[in-house]
């Protein structure tokens, strides 16, 4: 009897492999965002060009990873004609509201404490995905684990104002962004069912940064001074969504949410760390405590079996 082939993306090893490779390479893209911001010369109220500077970031992304679909002969046919609808709320969802809070957010925060303040979108994922999937049951350690995650991001308020505060243009907007994120991860599952999910992705991404170009066009966005160091961030942020996106969703969509979001916890981690070192900003205590409470929150929820 002929055993069944198993995909690489549902390998244990590979799945370690992508997920990480896509957690560090997000982990990145919170410093590279605020020097991108400097070497353009774009502005905390700059808001239209923050749009235009992601709007062109996804969509090249998206338009890489399709380039990519058609030379290995991808399908790029949907089951349905009202499948469009779906894909287009993804991408509104995966990307335009996702990235419009998250850049704003951004903009008026720290990147070590923002990298910190994403990893709520991990336990919104793991309690949404116990709410819509048979498959994914509110456990006791999954409780456990977002109390400790929820707990670690309570701790970046602790002390005074000098320590960094709660803002709503800041740390407000990453909330939005983390919820935008859980949502739409959830959505990869009805994504990889409607259309090839390479695809799908880069059908999002692609949708998804047009619809922040042209609003960021239309509110005055420009790139007001463009230079190497510029560019070179834009290319690297380019690369990070290209190959990060198209594993993740690949892996949500063959694997169980828990077992690709442990991975994650990394992604605070690195932001907050390569944050402090590329931009020399302070790191606070509470930032090490809190990313180790978001990491320990994680682990927790997807030690043993699911």
């Amino acid at each position: 009897m002929e055993k069944t082939r198993t995909s690489i993306f549902q390998r244990p090893a590979w799945v370690t492999v992508f997920a990480l490779t896509a957690a560090i390479a997000w982990g990145w893209a919170f410093p590279l965002i605020k020097v991108g911001f400097n070497a353009f010369g774009i502005t905390t109220d700059m808001t239209g060009s923050k749009m235009l500077f992601a709007g062109i970031r996804f969509a090249a992304a998206g338009l890489i990873i399709l380039s990519v679909a058609r030379s290995s002969e991808r399908s790029f046919k949907t089951t349905a004609t009202n499948d469009w609808w779906f894909i287009l709320a993804f991408a509104l969802m995966n990307t335009t509201l996702h990235y419009f809070f998250f850049y704003i957010g951004m903009s008026h925060s720290e990147g070590s404490r923002a990298a910190i303040l994403n990893s709520l979108s991990t336990f919104l994922v793991v309690l949404l995905a116990c709410a819509c999937f048979k498959s994914d049951k509110l456990t006791s350690r999954k409780i456990i684990g977002c109390s400790i995650g929820f707990c670690g991001i309570l701790a970046l308020n602790l002390g005074g104002a000098e320590s960094g505060l709660f803002t709503w243009l800041g740390d407000g907007m990453i909330i939005l962004n983390a919820f935008c994120s859980a949502f739409s991860g959830l959505m990869t599952r009805g994504l990889s069912r409607r259309v090839d999910v390479f695809v799908g992705t880069g059908y999002s991404l692609t949708i998804g940064g047009m619809l922040l170009v042209v609003p960021g066009l239309a509110f005055g966005g420009t790139l007001p001074q463009v230079n190497l160091l510029g560019i070179g961030c834009l290319l690297l942020l380019i690369a990070i969504s290209a190959i990060g996106f198209a594993l993740y969703n690949k892996l949500l969509s063959c694997n169980p949410v828990g077992k690709v979001a442990i991975y994650n916890s990394l992604i605070p981690i690195v932001g907050a760390v390569t944050s402090c070192l590329c931009l020399g900003e302070k790191f606070h205590l509470k930032y090490a405590l809190a990313g180790g409470l978001a990491a320990l929150g994680i682990y927790i929820i997807n030690k043993g079996k699911n």
